[in-house]
């Protein structure tokens, strides 16, 4: 049943909200999905998010006039707190986290209409078409090209490190629909369907052996021209808002919790969860995690009153990643000799996969945008460097 139209989540008390959150992850999710290692497949964990759709907590974010729950910033720290405590792996969520905003910030009401009840259904499944070779964070070098012809779009050029895009059904892609103006200008956000003619997937095998990332190629794909969100050659506007929706989707405190869970099953399963020490140790991290929630409420705030997010945002990927990289380091340390072993290992009376967050840790501080242009955005924009 959708109780997203009928329940007012946010005159619940908080107690209460995370009381019911608690007890419907813990009674319906499959406990073999929890705390996985990678970042699964829609085939493993689709079932699950069209029961939250069903649910109507598919899009808790989400205005409530648009299909979402409408969770104030308080609530949505409890929802997010309650999927990383029970281990409940994310899904390819682009078109939760990325799409659907940017269409109800940006997009007509025939787009909004069109695209919005296919998300919240799970019926498409989106994918982000940015980065390419030599335009990572320098993202205003790309080259893929959108060419008019009549009432469409046809699209070459070639898109690298986009996640999970095998089981993607769309995309939502930068192309250069200009090329004789200047980097930032002249480039257009465009919606594609990645079962049209011309489009190629390539997986990419990561460090850990997974197949998260892929290549896509666009091959002269023909795209309608309504499938363009904003103006003609101003994507770069709708882009910095949907970096901004990034920034503070990859700044939730998820991956540093996910983390601490790992450590404290770790350390009880070890006994070493009573050593001073580590305790001290422990704590220090928690805390930080604590107050990485309390910075990232106040953005989420912004988000809720439909403002643009600050450029001060770019702190909340540099604290969730470099957080989640000290837990992960944290992690193989408190494990000693049994770190060197990939998959998941027995330790006591329990099994845990030590290496999995360190590989997630890995390369956190990179995609998204460089910790190293976060700081540049920091350093110029807020400190006037």
């Amino acid at each position: 049943m959708n109780t997203s139209s009928t329940q007012d989540w946010n005159a619940l008390d908080d107690d209460a909200f995370r009381a019911l959150i608690r007890s419907r992850f813990e009674a319906d999710y499959p406990t073999h999905l929890r705390y996985t290692s990678r970042r699964l497949r829609w085939h493993e964990n689709g079932e699950w998010y069209r029961h939250m759709s069903a649910m109507g907590w598919i899009a808790p974010a989400w205005p409530v006039a648009h299909g979402g729950m409408g969770l104030s910033p308080t609530k949505l720290l409890i929802f997010h707190e309650e999927q990383e405590r029970w281990g409940i792996g994310r899904f390819q969520d682009h078109g939760i986290l990325m799409v659907g905003p940017v269409l109800i910030r940006f997009g007509t009401d025939a787009q909004r209409e069109r695209w919005l009840p296919h998300i919240l259904s799970c019926e498409h499944i989106w994918a982000q078409g940015y980065s390419e070779p030599n335009a990572g964070s320098d993202l205003a070098s790309l080259r893929t090209e959108a060419r008019i012809e009549g009432d469409e779009f046809v699209i070459t050029g070639q898109k690298i490190w986009t996640t999970l895009a095998q089981d993607a059904t769309h995309m939502f892609v930068l192309a250069r629909t200009d090329k004789q103006a200047k980097k930032q200008a002249g480039i257009s956000f465009i919606l594609v369907d990645l079962t049209s003619p011309g489009v190629r997937v390539r997986p990419i095998r990561d460090l850990a052996g997974h197949e998260e990332f892929n290549e896509v190629f666009f091959d002269h794909v023909r795209v309608p021209i309504d499938h363009l969100v904003g103006p003609l050659n101003a994507g770069w506007d709708v882009a910095k808002a949907l970096l901004g929706f990034e920034r503070i989707h990859i700044g939730s405190p998820k991956l540093p919790q996910y983390a601490l869970g790992i450590l404290a099953k770790l350390a009880q399963l070890r006994g070493c969860h009573t050593d001073p020490v580590f305790k001290a140790r422990f704590n220090a991290l928690r805390m930080d995690i604590e107050d990485h929630c309390d910075i990232y409420a106040r953005f989420v705030e912004i988000v809720k009153r439909g403002e643009p997010l600050p450029d001060e945002v770019s702190v909340l990927k540099i604290l969730a990643t470099e957080t989640f990289q000290r837990a992960a380091d944290l992690i193989l340390e408190t494990a000693g000799p049994a770190a060197q072993l990939h998959g998941s290992v027995p330790i006591g009376d329990g099994l845990v996969d030590l290496l999995g967050p360190f590989y997630k840790a890995m390369p956190a501080s990179i995609y998204g945008g460089s910790n190293e242009i976060q700081r540049n955005i920091l350093a110029k924009n807020v400190l006037h460097l």
